[in-house]
């Protein structure tokens, strides 16, 4: 009887650990996160499995380019994938030829899709708070990003992490 109590205890102890460890993991480390829509293409696409990471900025702040994961405010359990490309205290402003100004100078990046059709709020200039990012769909015309009202600008203390890896399905890491 005893060696029975001894092996239930044994076996609870180590599967309260493993739960603990899940736990720790998923809430600091990273987590699995899944690519819904076109938004992201060519760089992602609709089924891609990502490991977020949160640890990097824990650290460090996002940089520009980064790819990150942020929850959408106007819907629960729903999270939206998208690349920086504004920083804080920054201006942002796109023209009428899909040109994305930074303070003024043409960004000069290739993870465009296609030309810019339309700028939304930053056929105006958009000045970046101290924790504010701007962020882009690499599929500019057919992406929800912060040209639109409904996301905006992203707070710093919002951004989950940066999507990492991809692992399903297939494997490779992101730039």
């Amino acid at each position: 009887m005893k060696k029975i109590l001894r092996e239930i205890l044994s076996t609870s102890i180590y599967l309260l650990v493993v739960l603990l460890v899940t736990y720790l993991i998923v809430k600091y480390v990273g987590v699995r996160t899944e690519v819904i829509g076109p938004s992201m293409q060519p760089t992602l696409y609709d089924g891609d499995n990502l490991i977020t990471e949160k640890l990097s900025y824990r650290f460090g702040e996002p940089e520009r380019f980064d790819v990150i994961v942020f929850p959408f405010k106007h819907a629960e359990r729903t999270y939206y994938i998208k690349r920086i490309i504004g920083l804080p205290g920054e201006t942002i402003q796109i023209d009428g030829e899909g040109n994305i100004f930074i303070n003024g100078e043409i960004l000069e990046e290739h993870y465009g899709k296609e030309v810019i059709k339309n700028p939304g709020l930053a056929s105006e200039a958009i000045h970046l708070g101290s924790n504010e990012y701007f962020v882009l769909g690499d599929n500019r015309n057919n992406s929800s990003d912060s040209r639109d009202p409904s996301v905006g600008n992203i707070y710093r203390k919002d951004i989950i992490g940066k999507a990492w890896i991809r692992f399903w399905p297939s494997f490779y890491k992101l730039k």
